[in-house]
């Protein structure tokens, strides 16, 4: 009943952009902290971003900086993550999961994934 929903994924050249939202159902993501994650098959999943609770605050991992912007719209309780400059491998299925209110700590409640296919 307490669950996350990724959309925006889709298949795409290198250097294209997408733009990927989550949302929650059953609760309140503007209480949380929001990561994304992606996994790639044969490789551990990995954090891409994350955005504090009041949305003050980003983190992202260096492969994606200066490509990717993580931000939130608290009116309609998303989070986005726009994608730009994809490279093939960004390819993998991306998650969003809550955290606790800033982006520290372990994800608790996750989404069910969205495929992004960069091709070359």
């Amino acid at each position: 009943q307490l669950r996350l929903v990724e959309s925006g994924g889709g298949l795409v050249q290198s250097g294209g952009s997408l733009r990927l939202s989550c949302a929650a159902s059953g609760f309140d993501l503007g209480g949380y902290a929001i990561s994304w994650f992606r996994q790639a098959p044969g490789k551990e999943r990995e954090e891409v971003s994350c955005i504090s609770m009041s949305g003050g605050s980003t983190t992202y991992a260096d492969f994606v900086e200066g490509r990717f912007t993580i931000s939130r719209d608290k009116a309609k309780k998303l989070v986005y993550l726009q994608m730009d400059s994809l490279k093939p491998e960004d390819t993998g299925i991306y998650s969003c999961a809550t955290k606790s209110f800033v982006c520290t700590g372990e994800p608790v409640r996750w989404g069910q994934g969205t495929q992004v296919t960069v091709s070359s």
